[in-house]
């Protein structure tokens, strides 16, 4: 008995130490425990992911796609126009069936649906097939918000999607940024790299001549910039460019600030090995022709092709040494599937913070102060027990949430004044069972031992229920709420700890079943 208690007290008194250790700030980790935007101060943004736009560019993927196969089945081109986010049209030549290419649509276009019309097929993308876009569209802007973010060096941000699983909005947290504009510019850049091939130029986008065998329909006009022959802006240059995008950023491997010429900064690049072999078709089989650098739907710069590239390449613009390095920043961490709408934002300063701590602060030691005077006064020596475990319950949760590099919130400082209050809760429950076996006749030692085990159950039940509720607070919760589901589930966890093991160790240390104990400070 005598070894058995005194694993129990070493294995107490390393708790203690493990978490004591977490909490201290050090050289290497300044704040052991992490303050969210509410206590520290930063940034709150709410931002729409414009899904139909991933919608449409699928729907235009699509036509191309299908122009390919038409080709490779030696079928008479049709025409085909996006006529809706999820839908367009396909017209054959006159004097052609669709039935062709309907079978074609059915065969290689498998998310859309077929239909006849007037001037020929609609094809519209299935109902589930667009909401599975839109649901992945959401998923790939947070990660690509997350890396942006992380690559500023922004600690402990929140990212995290609101409105449920079909929910279009991300709530955005940067706790201490110093820069809100910046960061929020490099947030919403969709920073869309297209590679294309130049097919005319001019300053009038009305009268750029299009070579033999290019319609209208096959390009589109975008804007770029007039240089001189020393690379400076000179005006505005309009450039028709193909509508097939080949190479986009996806397949970059790796993008750097590097010196062009006259010292200017611009962008190198690598790609992909997959993106080398796809960039390497594209130059080698049009030498001597104008690539477009697209960046969202403007153009970057369009040098002509003198050799077939595989690897790398240059991006060559009005930049300045920030705007460069956030580029390339932007252009690591990938493109937004989508552009983003700002629909709420506020900067909230430090000093709100301080205030919020120091109020929780006080809040605390209040409702501390008033539990230790109640459960001495209630239960005398056993209350010094219950004090005891309530301390090493606060020093678990600290400890557990610098471990776990959790964020403290305001609602999180709720949380664990409700921790203390389940806590409390748990030794008032196994105390009073103790009273009822003491008035039943039975021994101080019979007493605790029945006062622990017929509590346990009740104390049980009332904490599973606790636990579910937080966790489904953390589960589809964001920002503050999950903050408090953080802290009230490690302090339920740590209360169980305490009450039954911490306590009970207690109880047997001061009444030693060997003394045969006649009272008990209850």
């Amino acid at each position: 008995m005598r070894t058995n208690m005194m694993w129990r007290i070493l294995l107490i008194v390393a708790i203690v130490v493990i978490f004591t250790y977490a909490i201290i700030p050090t050289k290497a980790n300044p704040e052991p425990i992490r303050r969210g935007l509410d206590l520290k101060g930063g940034t709150h943004l709410v931002m729409e992911v414009n899904t139909n736009e991933a919608v449409s560019a699928e729907v235009d993927q699509s036509i191309e796609a299908m122009k390919g196969q038409v080709t490779k089945v030696s079928l008479p081109q049709p025409v085909m126009k996006r006529t809706s986010a999820t839908s367009f049209v396909l017209t054959p030549p006159a004097g052609v069936s669709t039935a062709d290419y309907e079978k074609l649509g059915h065969d290689w276009l498998g998310s859309f649906d077929a239909a006849s019309a007037d001037t020929g097929l609609t094809f519209t993308m299935k109902d589930t097939a667009a909401n599975e876009l839109r649901d992945q569209t959401v998923i790939h802007a947070i990660e690509t918000i997350r890396n942006r973010i992380d690559a500023l060096g922004v600690t402990e941000p929140i990212i995290a999607r609101e409105g449920g699983l079909r929910g279009d909005r991300i709530v955005i947290q940067l706790p201490g940024v110093d820069d809100p504009a910046r960061v929020k510019e490099i947030i919403k850049t969709t920073a869309l790299l297209q590679f294309r091939i130049v097919e005319g130029s001019g300053t009038d986008p009305n009268s750029i001549t299009l070579p033999a065998g290019v319609t209208k329909e096959d390009v589109d006009i975008l804007q770029g910039v007039k240089t001189d022959e020393f690379g400076r802006a000179s005006g505005v240059e309009y450039y028709a460019v193909r509508k097939s995008v080949p190479v986009t950023g996806q397949d970059l491997k790796s993008a750097r600030v590097q010196k062009g010429n006259l010292g200017s900064p611009v962008i190198g690049f690598t790609m992909t090995p997959d993106g080398g072999r796809k960039f390497g078709a594209l130059t080698g089989a049009n030498i001597k022709r104008q690539l477009a650098i697209v960046l969202d739907n403007r153009i970057q710069s369009a040098p002509v092709i003198n050799s077939q590239i595989e690897d790398s390449g240059v991006i060559e613009g009005s930049f300045t040494a920030q705007s460069a390095a956030d580029l390339a920043l932007i252009l690591r961490s990938g493109s937004l599937p989508a552009s983003l709408t700002t629909l709420e934002e506020r900067t909230v300063g430090p000093s709100l913070g301080r205030d919020s701590i120091r109020q929780g602060l006080t809040a605390s030691v209040i409702g501390f102060s008033l539990v230790l005077i109640m459960m001495f006064g209630f239960y005398r020596g056993a209350g010094l027990n219950a004090i005891l475990a309530l301390i090493l319950n606060v020093l678990i949760l600290l400890g557990m949430m610098s471990y776990f590099h959790a964020t403290l919130t305001l609602p999180g400082i709720a949380g664990i004044v409700l921790t203390l209050g389940m806590a409390v809760d748990s030794n008032v429950l196994v105390f009073e069972r103790i009273r009822e076996e003491l008035r039943d006749g039975k021994p101080v030692r019979g007493a605790i031992e029945s006062g622990f085990s017929r509590a346990f159950g009740t104390v049980i039940d009332t904490h599973m229920t606790t636990i579910i509720a937080a966790l489904f607070l953390f589960q589809f919760g964001t920002g503050p709420v999950k903050g408090f589901a953080v802290t009230l589930l490690i302090g339920l966890a740590a209360s169980l700890y305490t009450a039954f093991f911490v306590s009970r160790v207690i109880f047997d240390f001061v009444y030693k079943p060997t003394d045969r104990p006649k009272t008990i400070s209850i």
